[in-house]
């Protein structure tokens, strides 16, 4: 199946990479440095990936004392992103506006639902790369993933929720892992939902059959007592700490792995001495034990890249996502 093919090969771009983390940004960083509260935008409900890397950096910067200035969590719900897009679209050049990034922001735009795309903003830092995981209430008569599987394609309308839009990063996740375990991709009854914490709640709740999310956001609701099961994780070998008990794919003899890289952006057109501040930040930040603390919970592993690799690996990521949502039928006019 052609869609299977181009789908494994999501991961061969979204690898962490540590050769290319270097930065020699501090001179210019010293020129430039904020004169007010910073906006840090989730684009999404509180709970979800985007959410978490806000608030984790922000909270990480605060206590190692790296900066002046406060990193104020704003979150922008709506559209898959797209709403906090449009917003800070309209902010050009204003350096004291910034917000998470992952997949979507190539996704969403490709998918027909965003009329801005990453090239309309600023890229400062790629952080970290987590994973995808997928999620059924504690009672759930699903052993694994398998047995999930099995019932989809015996029943088709059970349902997957997520917390992106149709199209974007856990629509292209699911739809890959059910590519990779038999199932025809583009007949995956995924349910969107503005974050991941949404779709916990609505899985919890007793609306949708499974919820495939970033393993990171989740790390937080598992674990003794709680409501929800993992059945399997994208990583390509088992994760730390909480996360440590669930299988991966691999394990379950479903030949699939996926990435979910995580970022910093900025409003268009930031002034170059702003990026190199950011830059350096966010770089000192990654080498704080506040930092590897927080990373190490949630099942994060580093991956920076300065803000000119960054930009470069966002223009790769278009290419090879036009591809897979061509396949999908999903991509937009």
């Amino acid at each position: 199946m052609t869609t299977k093919l181009s789908l494994k090969r999501l991961t061969l771009l979204a690898l962490p990479l540590a050769a290319v983390a270097g930065v020699s940004t501090a001179a210019s960083a010293d020129e430039w440095t904020p004169t007010r509260s910073i906006e840090f935008i989730a684009p999404a409900n509180p709970g979800g990936g985007w959410d978490t890397l806000v608030r984790t950096t922000s909270r990480v910067i605060q206590q190692e004392g790296l900066a002046d200035q406060n990193f104020a969590a704003i979150n922008v719900p709506g559209g898959g992103g797209a709403v906090a897009w449009a917003q800070i679209a309209r902010d050009s050049g204003n350096p004291h506006k910034l917000f998470a990034t992952s997949p979507p922001i190539i996704l969403v735009p490709l998918a027909g639902t965003s009329r801005h795309d990453h090239n309309d903003f600023t890229p400062i830092a790629r952080l970290i790369t987590d994973y995808s995981i997928v999620l059924v209430r504690d009672d759930s008569d699903y052993g694994d993933l398998n047995e999930l599987f099995a019932a989809i394609e015996e029943n088709p309308g059970l349902s997957i929720g997520g917390g992106s839009a149709p199209g974007s990063m856990d629509h292209i996740s699911i739809a890959g892992l059910a590519s990779a375990a038999g199932l025809n991709a583009a007949e995956v009854n995924y349910i969107p939902f503005s974050g991941g914490g949404e779709a916990m709640t609505s899985l919890m709740g007793g609306h949708v059959e499974a919820v495939i999310t970033g393993a990171g956001e989740a790390s937080g609701q598992l674990g003794a007592g709680s409501e929800l099961r993992a059945l399997g994780v994208s990583a390509p070998e088992r994760m730390g700490g909480v996360l440590a008990d669930i299988p991966t794919y691999q394990e379950q003899d479903i030949d699939y792995t996926f990435d979910i890289w995580r970022g910093v952006m900025g409003a268009p057109d930031m002034p170059a001495e702003a990026v190199a501040y950011y830059e350096d930040l966010f770089a000192r930040m990654q080498e704080t034990e506040g930092w590897q603390d927080a990373r190490d919970q949630l099942g994060w592993l580093d991956a920076y890249q300065s803000s000119e690799a960054f930009g470069e690996f966002l223009d790769a990521q278009k290419e090879l996502f036009s591809e897979v949502l061509s396949e999908l039928g999903l991509l937009g006019d």
